[in-house]
């Protein structure tokens, strides 16, 4: 059943009330698991337990969550959590990848840089302190999409862990169920970045592909290729399919092999003649990987780099989702630990790539200027590109980038914990007597100076976030610019839509304030 949003709303406002008068609110025919009920019977509240942070119960009511002090009530029911001795429990359920790969590892060196100790039975997690008492137990669980994100809902998991960007019509009957605005900063967090990567036959010649030419091929429409597929259980697929071919009418094809086993699939790929099929990036074993290109001859790379900075177009970010209400500080805790050094150590370990933004200095980035020079356009003069040369190159690209979602102003999801983790980085003194230049490209279609203002306001923008998320104030030995270049360095082909979202970027770039 859905909760609408303003019988949830109503719901919790009314509980607020008839507490603060002391009347009953005890939902009609509802199999609870708890009653909570004052001393003198005058409150009562029954529903199913999800958590405490601490101060405040919530339970999972008829018409939505309720959230109110339990401090001197009685609890009645199979359910009931000794509130006294409280231990929090944090469910965690979605992308096999995250629940068996990454997690588990994070767990662990989260408990020691905490001087804590933990075990692990069937899945659940249970961090001690020293004296043997528990601090927090984590359970996770694997599990398909559909059933991660029912379960979330449903709030029989507090994070939802994701490969891809929940969609529109999921991000809106999470916010009917109560669950907040999951495409904000706070609620949907960037955990690390993966990506997929096209892979064939190990004695292939062939070395790139186009994008049109793999949504054909995964389409099911091609003869050139023998295609065979994981089968979706981290929803990787279905966000390729959302932003590379649905666009241009396309699905994934339903009558392709799919295989369960990652090195099954890995495996008959590499050993079948024109064997194709997209893997994890750096799960591409002894296949031969495949270079994406395109018509005007810039191709893009699955690398550590192209990754972080998101110029490599099939990176996917792996998404926590968490509710709207407040998690208990010891869960909060565990979770912010997670934008630590250690736990980006952590996360390049386990073979994904980490949010740390690291230098890419303009020598090292040859190809990309190579690139301005040659597919610039007639538009944009040779002084426009001696003069992106002579502004950057005193300086220092950073791999954060910001980039938009598809016909917005609003930056992606990526981008938004771009915007968290940079502020975090300045709140830090890491750019202490720095300045920080946030500049603007565009994909080349339309005039040369439209293309430039655009970039300029897109460039702005990133630095109106920025300013925003460190609440007004900017430290003073930190100066930030903006400038703008449109369309003077393409990073991909405008022919498609995903090139075209490639080229509109912000990038970062940095050098010591003169």
């Amino acid at each position: 059943m859905i909760w609408p949003e303003f019988s949830l709303r109503s719901k919790v406002i009314q509980c607020a009330a008839i507490f603060a008068a002391h009347f009953v609110c005890v939902g009609a025919a509802l199999s609870q698991d708890v009653t909570f009920r004052s001393a003198d019977n005058a409150i009562s509240v029954s529903g199913r337990f999800i958590g405490f942070d601490g101060t405040i119960t919530t339970l999972a009511g008829e018409s939505g969550p309720i959230a109110f002090r339990a401090e001197g009530m009685i609890c009645e029911g199979p359910s009931c959590p000794d509130i006294d001795n409280y231990v929090p429990r944090l469910r965690m359920e979605g992308a096999p990848r995250m629940a068996n790969v990454l997690l588990p590892s994070l767990i662990e060196v989260y408990a020691r840089d905490n001087d804590l100790t933990v075990s692990e039975t069937a899945g659940v997690f249970t961090v001690s302190r020293t004296d043997g008492t528990s601090a927090i137990q984590i359970s996770l669980s694997a599990a398909r999409p559909d059933i991660a994100f029912e379960s979330f809902l449903n709030q029989t998991a507090d994070v939802l862990m994701s490969m891809r960007e929940l969609q529109t019509e999921e991000l809106r009957e999470a916010a009917d169920y109560g669950l907040g605005q999951l495409n904000t900063a706070r609620q949907g967090r960037i955990l690390a970045l993966d990506a997929l990567v096209p892979v064939t036959y190990a004695g292939s010649d062939q070395r790139t592909i186009s994008m049109g030419d793999l949504g054909t091929a995964l389409s099911g429409r091609s003869d050139d290729f023998e295609v065979v597929l994981l089968d979706d259980f981290d929803s990787q697929l279905n966000g390729f399919e959302e932003r590379f071919m649905r666009p241009f009418g396309r699905a994934i094809g339903d009558t392709l092999p799919v295989l369960g086993d990652l090195d099954a699939i890995t495996e008959r790929v590499a050993n079948t003649p024109g064997g194709l099929t997209v893997l994890p990036y750096g799960k591409t074993g002894n296949t031969q990987p495949l270079a994406l290109d395109g018509p005007c001859g810039l191709r893009s790379e699955a690398e550590f780099l192209t990754l972080k900075t998101e110029d490599y177009p099939l990176t996917f970010p792996m998404f926590l989702y968490l509710p709207q209400r407040n998690l208990h500080p010891a869960e909060n805790d565990f979770l912010e630990w997670f934008r630590s050094p250690a736990a980006q150590l952590v996360i390049r370990r386990a073979g994904f790539v980490d949010l740390a933004a690291v230098p890419i200095p303009l020598a090292n980035q040859g190809d990309r200027l190579a690139n301005a020079i040659s597919n610039a356009g007639s538009e944009i003069p040779l002084g426009e590109l001696q003069r992106l040369i002579r502004v950057l190159s005193p300086q220092v690209r950073m791999s954060s980038t910001f980039r938009f979602e598809p016909g917005s102003t609003r930056l992606d999801g990526q981008s938004r914990s771009n915007v968290l983790q940079l502020a975090q980085s300045i709140r830090d003194g890491r750019f202490g007597g720095q300045k920080l230049m946030f500049v603007g490209f565009s994909d080349g279609r339309g005039p040369a100076a439209a293309n430039r203002d655009l970039s300029a306001a897109r460039a702005e923008s990133v630095r109106r976030d920025v300013e925003a998320a460190l609440g007004g104030v900017v430290p003073t030995n930190v100066k930030i610019e903006t400038e703008a270049f449109g369309e003077a360095m393409p990073m991909a082909c405008d022919d498609t839509i995903w090139g075209q979202q490639t080229n509109r970027r912000v990038e970062l770039w940095v050098q010591e304030a003169g």
